[in-house]
């Protein structure tokens, strides 16, 4: 993961002080890219611990076509819980802490009907963009005419933006199938993000589209490839800077590997048929949210 880090530095060093929504300010860079050899091993940051059991609960939620926190805060995933507890706070004036609240999520049905909605966010884009399923269609197609080159999934649906607690961030992929004369052909995977916070969710998002890569080779008899990242607004914020500095000081271990058990399709994985292996890790870096 050295790109990675470097692709920090260049922040550090080149980016360009800004505010934001967030009003927590900025360093950014517009238009980074990232290239990651799955054949390495499973990207997981090892500079600083990451959450792998997280990553796999969001994004088999994302699969689901879920869009309501509740799945995920029953299985002690809080990474979307911010933007619908400020949502509450703010219609209610209830100040109810995130606690409190996710505890509501769990026990009342009714509560987390109102309150636990993001709208049409990616699990409803993907598996039902104006009526498409488009990850069906894309396990289809890369079965069926593999070296197409319209293997694309879109989060981004301009007539549901304003509905959604946050527009996608990562919102689009592209998948490749690149023909081996003497093996499996590979898979690779490219995804574009308009908007990264760069300590805290790039990681993330690094292993979980290197872990959907893996869930569509497994399910089309392909080899995972490699995986390309396209940034637009590339930023660190203004509170997670001695943190990202911390980071680099520390030297990377090697990557850890995963191992799937197969599934049916690629909406019946469980998050106990992935496994991590061997992952070695320096101390979590802890880190605010911006909301």
């Amino acid at each position: 993961m050295d790109s990675y880090l470097s692709y920090l530095s260049r922040i550090l060093q080149q980016g360009t002080p800004m505010p934001d929504r967030t009003s927590t300010g900025t360093l950014s860079l517009f238009g980074e890219h990232l290239r990651i050899d799955l054949d390495e091993g499973f990207p997981l940051l090892t500079t600083k611990r990451v959450w792998m059991r997280g990553v796999i609960v969001e994004l088999l939620w994302f699969l689901r076509g879920e869009t309501n926190i509740r799945p995920l805060v029953e299985q002690g995933v809080s990474i979307w819980t911010d933007w619908p507890l400020q949502r509450y706070q703010e219609a209610t004036g209830d100040s109810l802490s995130q606690e409190a609240f996710e505890e509501r999520i769990c026990t009342d049905a009714a509560f987390a009907h109102e309150w636990g909605e993001l709208g049409p966010v990616y699990g409803r884009q993907w598996r039902s963009f104006d009526g498409v399923d488009q990850i069906a269609r894309l396990v289809e197609a890369l079965r069926a005419n593999p070296y197409s080159r319209r293997h694309l999934v879109s989060a981004w649906h301009p007539a549901d933006v304003d509905e959604m607690a946050l527009p996608p961030c990562h919102y689009a992929f592209q998948c490749h199938v690149e023909p081996v004369s003497d093996g499996p052909d590979r898979l690779s995977l490219m995804w574009q993000q308009r908007s990264v916070d760069s300590f805290l969710g790039l990681p993330f998002n690094i292993a979980s589209y290197a872990l959907l890569t893996h869930l569509l080779a497994q399910q089309t008899g392909y080899e995972p490839g490699t995986l390309h990242f396209s940034g637009g607004n590339c930023h660190i914020y203004q509170n997670h800077l001695d943190q990202v500095r911390t980071q680099l000081k520390r030297t990377p271990y090697p990557l850890p590997h995963i191992t799937i058990q197969p599934a049916d399709s690629i909406f019946d994985y469980r998050v106990e048929d992935i496994t991590l292996h061997d992952y070695q890790h320096h101390p979590a870096l802890p880190a605010p949210i911006a909301v």
